[in-house]
């Protein structure tokens, strides 16, 4: 079945067409919602909560630009929704704006401890640093999608940057502790 007859179907609310929708596009959505989640079954639940959105919204969509990346909106903004209402963009202390742009050199890193040291983020911090590094939005956009200012957006960006620095400078001091 074609994605355009599919989502035709899943507009006239057919349950197998929206089965085989959250089929094709479950696990994508789901690596997506991990990133803005703090664990598994918070993923889990905002997974399940983006695909009753975009069954119940598929009817606004026009087959104007990509049908997953209107999918990968929804799904970021389900989960950004429970973070606004609970109030956790806090501005934090902008004194630590210029060092935040450092890289940090991750060649040598395992990405499950990349994943877990994100993941343990504070909510406020892990979803812009998720938004700004790993999505590419703007801190423009971060700050209309989420409700902060931009220095808000700036501000938790650099704050997540300094946390994950010191998490991976203690990890790489612990492993070359254990080498000796």
């Amino acid at each position: 079945m074609s994605l355009e007859k599919l989502i035709i179907d899943c507009k006239k609310n057919n349950a197998k067409a929206q089965g085989e929708l959250y089929k094709i596009y479950s696990s994508k959505l789901f690596s997506l919602c991990l990133k803005y989640s703090r664990n598994k079954a918070e993923a889990e639940d905002n997974l399940h909560d983006a695909f009753v959105t975009i069954f119940n919204k598929i009817g606004q969509y026009n087959g104007q630009g990509s049908f997953e990346g209107w999918m990968k909106r929804i799904t970021i903004n389900t989960a950004l929704q429970k973070y606004r209402t609970a109030g956790v963009y806090d501005i934090v202390n902008e004194e630590a704006l210029e060092s935040a742009e450092e890289e940090i050199e991750d060649e040598d890193l395992p990405l499950q401890f990349l994943i877990q040291i994100i993941q343990e983020l504070p909510d406020r911090y892990r979803l812009v640093f998720n938004l700004y590094v790993l999505d590419g939005y703007s801190h423009n956009e971060i700050s209309e999608m989420v409700g902060i200012s931009v220095g808000g957006s700036k501000s938790n960006l650099a704050r997540a940057r300094m946390i994950l620095r010191e998490k991976i400078e203690n990890f790489r001091t612990s492993e070359q502790k254990q080498s000796l």
